[in-house]
């Protein structure tokens, strides 16, 4: 099979799967288990958003332009290394 049949394939049985998993899920355990998805994604945008910022290819363009929107422009690393070293 190709690559992309593959990534298809899975990405439908998950599909699947989560559709079977969350209808099995009782009212009382929605909230707690929603808690801790919202945290777990929040580390994982947390660490998404630092390794960004410390990349330097052009490929990461579309990405980095959004987050400075966000966050404003921020000189990058390798500037601020030379300005902390000459300010030593």
């Amino acid at each position: 099979m190709s690559e992309p049949v593959v990534w298809l394939t899975i990405f439908v049985l998950s599909v699947f799967v989560g559709v079977e998993v969350i209808s099995k899920v009782s009212s009382t355990l929605h909230t707690p288990l929603m808690s801790g998805a919202n945290a777990i994604h929040g580390i994982i945008l947390l660490g998404a958003i630092l390794v960004t910022g410390y990349a330097t290819t052009a490929a990461t363009a579309p990405i980095r332009l959004p987050v400075r929107a966000v966050f404003g422009p921020e000189r990058p690393l390798r500037a601020r290394m030379k300005q902390t070293a000459q300010a030593r």
